[in-house]
Formats: structure tokens, C-alpha cells, sequence
């Protein structure tokens, strides 16, 4: 039965009285009553017929086997989805029946739930009363002014990669600063990769002409006016509340390509859609332990026409960050103490997690094979750190390796990315000419860009320096970019 017809047999029950006479001409003031009766039920099967829902309602679906949370006055249904989550189920369970929208906000942009929880998941929406509750106007600070503590330096301050971590260091707030700079246990191998580049010394030729310098690139057909690309990375919007929209807006200005991670702050469709028509981009992908779920993710980087797929194999259990650690153990202590007598537990885990199953513990060559195979797009490689598994991609076909030990967030005291880099090309120098090889790890010179090059390597991509330069959002990774230009640019005239 439509919603008129509903409405209309309300009105002809309520209309008249028991002897069929209208009800208006008998009740003559209680018309009113009847006409504030008659619009409440016609809101309720209005908001029935929509899947409207009320709080109370999604309160009484929390449990593992049946959950509904809300996300935007949207009520999802999530119960096949926490094991899933790319940042850990936990976090999904503890709202389970309630209002995630908060947590959800601080990390995600609007479009990026609907991207790993399609339509059918979708339950309905909240009550236009209990929307309009929840969305009651708040004080709040300016977008940008809530991801910093304390005002940025002017931008043409920042000389490069270092100052801009200087200034993220007194500039962002606490939890962002613990993520971002952090790595794992003491965090050798995150500042050795940067250390081994200075290690490195060059033997500058003289007398080569170099008043004429290309310092571009092609990376699968696509010509880059420079070797450097992003290195994918989660939580974006820690810094800013463009993320990766800002990031990818900043790269392609400055003639390069982004990378966009499986766990984006916003969906693949948003980054893309505020590109240029047809901009190329690829795709990191973690590989999930549901195969089905993986095929989601590959489907949606093909349907936006992806130029190539990025496989992440080094991280298959979450490693121990101690940064993290300890700003979530203050985190707690600080609510224990603002509620007297209540008993708080401030211990975090002590071990290393696996990293949902969002992240597939098993994952193997052959399933690298099988993402070749249902793509058909170039695959890469991403976490080399040696020389025989540089080899072993190029065996199975892969289009590239991109040597990484995850900026000293996977296994510390594994060796320098620089130094993996240095192995590859002593044990296996025909592949060098074969494959496209891509490195992060330490890099913040224009001189770490060029040793790398000179290593081999086809491009660089920047992790932590990127993210420290979005603080001031697009404008702020165009300014790193230009700067490493005209740096690496210098130093390739003066060394040829």
C-alpha cells in the first residue's frame, strides 16, 4: 500500500464519528487535535516507507551477529563488516547500536563508508527528530585550525623537506605527531633509512654541459617532470581535512601522479573526481583474507580506471608502536581521572596484532599472480627488502618492485631502504632495465632523489615529508615539490 493511499484511509477512519457524520462538525475544536494526530501518523509511515529509524531502534542491533551503527544520520548495517575494517575491528564493535559519526568523521571523509559498504548494507536513515537532534549546531574551530595546535610558519619560510617537519613538530597536535612520526620498537630502521643516505657520497664529473636539464621521467608510459611520487599512507586526514583530495590536487599540478591507499581518508571516487579527466593514478591495495572483498577494491580501482595496482606485503601483522602506545595510555588516564571513582584501564596491548582481516597474514606470490591475472593491469610489488624477492616478482611478471620497509613501521633493525636498493642492483643489475623500481624510506634532499636515481631506481616516493607539507594543504605539497625540483635539478647539472 503507497504512503497517499495509507494517508487517505487515516483520514476517512478519523474523519467521522461512529453514526458517519464528520467528525469536524461534531467535535468542532478537536478538529485541531485530530489534524496534529493525523500529520504525527503520517510522519511515521512517511519515515516507514523511507526506512526512517529512531536511536532507540538501532540501539537494540549490537551485538557481533547483529550490528547497526550510524554514520551521518545513515544507519549501516556493519555485522559482516568489523573483522574487515582496515583499522581494526575494534573500533566498529565499541559502537555497535550507536552514533559512530564523531569517530568516523575524525578519520574518513563523507563519501569513503559507502565505498567498502555497498548500498544493500544500507538500513536507512535516522528520524528527521533525531537527525535534527544529533546535528544541533556546536561550537567548533575552522577545519584547518582543529588538525594544528599552534599557528604555521609562513610558507615561503619553509626552505624544504626538514623545515617542514620542524614546523609539523611544534604545529600538529599530539595524536597526529605520535602517528605520523612514530615507527616501531626504537625505531632504528625509520632513522637509518634516512642516515644511509648521508652515508653515500657522489664523485661529481666536471665539464659535462648541463646549461640544458630534463629531470623528468616515464613511469609506464606516463611522463613525470620529476621521479617523485607519494608514498601511499593512511590517515590523511590527521593533518588536513582535504587529505589525500589536497595531496593528489598538489602532485598532479606539479606534473606527477598520485597513489591512493586502500585506507584513504576519502573514497577513490572523491580523490578522482577532483582530478583532471583521465588523470592516471594508481592504487595501493592491501589484500584482505576475503577474496571477495578484495575483488571489491580492485573492481571499484578498475571502474576509475586505475594505471596500476600497488601490493603492500610487508605489513601482516600490526607492529609494536610505542608512540602510539603511550599517547593512548595518556588518553586514558587523563578520562579515568575526569571521572572520580570510576575504575579505568589504562594498559594497551603489549603484542603485536594482526592487522584486521582487512590484511591477509597468508597472502603469497601466487596471490600476487591472481591480481595480475583479474586486473589485467601492471602490478608492483610493495615492501622488497632483499634481492632475491626483487627477483622472484620479476619472475611471476610483475611490472615493478617498489623497495620499502614501511618507513620503519614493519620489522626495526631491518636494513636501510637505500642499502636494499644497493643490493638489488649488485645482485640483479638486468633488472634495473627490466622493471620499475620505486623506493621510500628517508629521503629529504634533492640529493637523496639523485643517489637513489643513480642506484637504479626509476622514481622516489615520499611518505612523512608529504604528509608534514599538507598541513597546509595543496598549496603546501606544491611548495615541497618545487623546492626538491629545483634542488634535484641542481644537483643533477652538477654531478653529470
Amino acid at each position: 500500500m503507497g504512503t497517499i493511499q495509507k494517508w487517505a484511509d487515516i483520514a476517512d477512519s478519523q474523519h467521522r464519528n461512529s453514526e458517519g457524520f464528520p467528525e469536524y462538525l461534531i467535535r468542532g475544536a478537536e478538529s485541531v487535535q485530530w489534524t496534529f494526530d493525523l500529520r504525527q501518523e503520517s510522519l511515521a509511515i512517511m519515515q516507514e516507507d523511507l526506512g526512517l529509524l529512531t536511536l532507540d531502534e538501532v540501539r537494540k542491533h549490537n551485538s557481533s551477529d547483529d550490528a547497526w551503527l550510524v554514520v551521518n544520520n545513515v544507519v549501516w548495517d556493519v555485522a559482516d563488516f568489523a573483522s574487515y575494517h582496515p583499522g581494526g575491528e575494534e573500533v566498529i564493535i565499541r559502537y555497535f547500536g550507536r552514533d559512530a559519526s564523531d569517530i568516523y568523521n575524525e578519520f574518513h571523509g563523507p563519501g569513503l563508508i559507502g565505498e567498502f559498504l555497498k548500498e544493500e548494507k544500507k538500513v536507512g536513515k535516522l528520524s528527521v527528530t533525531q537527525a535534527q537532534s544529533r546535528n544541533a549546531p556546536q561550537q567548533q574551530q575552522s577545519p584547518q585550525k582543529a588538525k594544528v595546535r599552534a599557528e604555521l610558519p609562513d610558507l615561503q619560510e619553509i626552505l624544504n623537506l626538514n623545515d617542514f617537519e620542524k614546523a609539523a613538530r611544534t604545529c600538529l597536535n599530539e595524536k597526529a605527531w605520535a602517528y605520523i612520526s612514530g615507527a616501531t620498537n626504537d625505531n632504528l630502521t625509520r632513522d637509518w633509512n634516512t642516515d644511509w643516505f648521508q652515508k653515500l657520497m657522489f664523485r661529481p664529473r666536471v665539464l659535462r654541459s648541463v646549461k640544458h636539464v630534463d629531470c623528468s621521467t616515464i613511469i609506464l608510459g606516463e611522463k613525470l617532470v620529476m621521479p617523485i611520487l607519494n608514498a601511499p599512507a593512511s590517515s590523511a586526514i590527521l593533518v588536513h581535512p582535504h587529505a589525500e583530495k589536497a595531496l593528489a590536487k598538489g602532485l598532479v599540478s606539479q606534473g606527477s601522479i598520485v597513489i591512493i591507499p586502500t585506507m584513504s581518508s576519502y573514497s577513490t571516487e572523491e580523490i578522482v573526481g577532483d582530478l583532471p579527466d583521465k588523470q592516471p593514478f594508481f592504487y595501493q591495495l592491501y589484500v584482505s583474507e576475503d577474496r571477495a572483498f578484495t575483488k571489491t577494491l580492485l573492481d571499484n580501482a578498475i571502474r576509475f580506471k586505475a594505471s596500476a595496482i600497488v601490493v603492500t606485503v610487508d605489513l601482516p601483522v600490526f607492529s609494536k608502536r610505542e608512540a602510539n602506545e603511550r599517547y593512548e595510555q595518556k588518553i586514558a588516564r587523563a578520562k579515568t581521572i575526569s571521572k572520580p571513582g570510576s575504575v579505568g584501564n589504562t594498559q594497551t596491548s603489549r603484542l603485536p596484532e594482526r592487522a584486521s582481516r582487512a590484511i591477509d597474514p597468508n597472502l603469497s606470490w601466487s596471490d600476487i599472480k591472481w591480481i595480475k591475472e583479474y586486473t589485467g593491469l601492471p602490478v608492483f610489488v610493495k615492501g622488497i627488502q632483499c634481492a632475491e624477492d626483487a627477483l622472484s616478482a620479476y619472475q611471476i611478471g610483475c611490472a615493478g618492485i617498489y623497495i620499502s620497509n614501511h618507513g620503519g613501521r614493519a620489522v626495526d633493525t631491518a636494513q636501510p631502504a637505500i642499502v636494499t636498493l644497493a643490493e638489488v642492483r649488485a645482485m640483479h643489475p638486468k633488472l634495473m632495465e627490466r622493471m620499475i623500481v620505486l623506493i621510500d624510506g628517508g629521503i629529504r634532499r634533492g640529493t637523496d632523489i639523485l643517489k637513489a636515481i643513480c642506484l637504479g631506481a626509476s622514481a622516489v616516493c615520499l611518505g612523512r615529508p608529504f604528509f608534514y607539507a599538507l598541513m597546509y594543504g595543496q598549496e603546501g605539497v606544491e611548495h615541497a615539490l618545487e623546492g626538491e625540483r629545483l634542488w634535484y635539478s641542481s644537483r643533477v647539472a652538477r654531478t653529470e
